[in-house]
């Protein structure tokens, strides 16, 4: 596996990750402080949120696929992307246990 299939998953979840955080602090001024212009503000980041997600959802899918995952932790690490923050733990995790295996020198996964 290259390392550059690691870096691609790792930048999406955090823009992933980000872009839900600021989301859940839009939909908090819009409905709980009813904060002036918070429902564009939502509109705006829920539409890339939502446009970004679906290519982390391919960028994860991908890594886990290289990696050869169970389906258990690939749609836990898919999932990731809809739970505030945990993008953010689940790839530290998958950072650390994968890095050390490009460091290893794991030889890749023929392709047929």
């Amino acid at each position: 596996m290259k390392k550059s299939v690691l870096t691609r998953y790792r930048v999406m979840a955090y823009v992933t990750g980000v872009l839900l955080v600021l989301l859940t602090l839009g939909v908090i001024a819009k409905y709980v402080l009813d904060v002036n212009g918070a429902a564009d503000f939502t509109r705006v980041v829920g539409i890339a949120h939502g446009w970004l997600y679906v290519v982390y959802l391919v960028f994860a899918f991908d890594l886990g696929s290289k990696a050869k995952w169970p389906v258990g932790k690939q749609l836990w690490v898919l999932l990731a992307g809809t739970i505030p923050t945990a993008a953010f733990f689940v790839e530290r995790k998958v950072s650390h246990e994968l890095e050390a295996r490009i460091a290893d020198g794991s030889p890749a996964v023929a392709e047929a």
